[in-house]
């Protein structure tokens, strides 16, 4: 699938009452995929999926100062033979953009992306979609978050796709950006659209 495709599906948007998804989901998706590394700055959106990482043997967690140190510290680890994926939010994705340019793009980095969209929520109550005109008016309107509104426009001016992760049904989203990223050789995002909740892990087979 390519980023037009991965663009258009990322079009769909979900009930403002959307069940929040489970991070213990996205972590054994991450398991099954042989991550062994994420990569970020904990904010809220992530919370659930980094506390359920804590815990985890297989999956090491790498926290930075700033969402710039993000992509070269992912992109050296995938340079020594590590699986690395990558979780930050949304107004940390627009800090860290020549990071994401200067490396992980200019290198080819497959990188999966998580990243919490923040202010989504009120962008579905008041019916606005994040292809708007760019007006002044619709960035600095109080009630809705910018970051929000230039995260997908951000995303297709540098070229990366994503999908929207909207609830549990879209927990093989995950293995998809994951496999574009490295078929593409390049970083995949997936928006998380609403913050995750802890739920459970599947205990292990013995």
């Amino acid at each position: 699938m390519n980023a037009r495709e991965s663009a258009d599906q990322a079009s769909e948007s979900p009930s403002v009452s959307t069940p929040v998804p489970q991070a213990a989901l996205v972590v054994e998706a991450l398991e099954r995929l042989g991550v062994t590394h994420v990569v970020g700055l904990p904010d809220n959106g992530h919370a659930a999926l980094y506390m359920l990482l804590e815990t985890n043997p297989s999956i090491e967690v790498v926290s930075v100062t700033r969402e710039g140190e993000a992509w070269a510290i992912a992109s050296g680890l995938w340079v020594g033979g590590k699986n690395p994926a990558l979780a930050i939010q949304n107004c940390g994705l627009l800090e860290s953009g020549d990071g994401l340019r200067g490396t992980a793009m200019r290198m080819r980095v497959p990188l999966l992306c998580f990243i919490s969209y923040r202010g989504f929520e009120k962008m579905v109550a008041y019916e606005v979609e994040p292809d708007f005109d760019w007006h002044p008016d619709t960035l600095t309107r109080e009630e809705l978050d910018s970051a929000a509104l230039l995260l997908e426009p951000t995303l297709r001016a540098w070229g990366v796709p994503f999908y929207r992760y909207n609830s549990d049904d879209d927990a093989g989203r995950v293995a998809e950006a994951w496999e574009q990223a490295e078929r593409e050789e390049r970083p995949v995002a997936l928006l998380m659209t609403r913050g995750l909740r802890a739920g459970e892990v599947a205990p292990k087979p013995r």
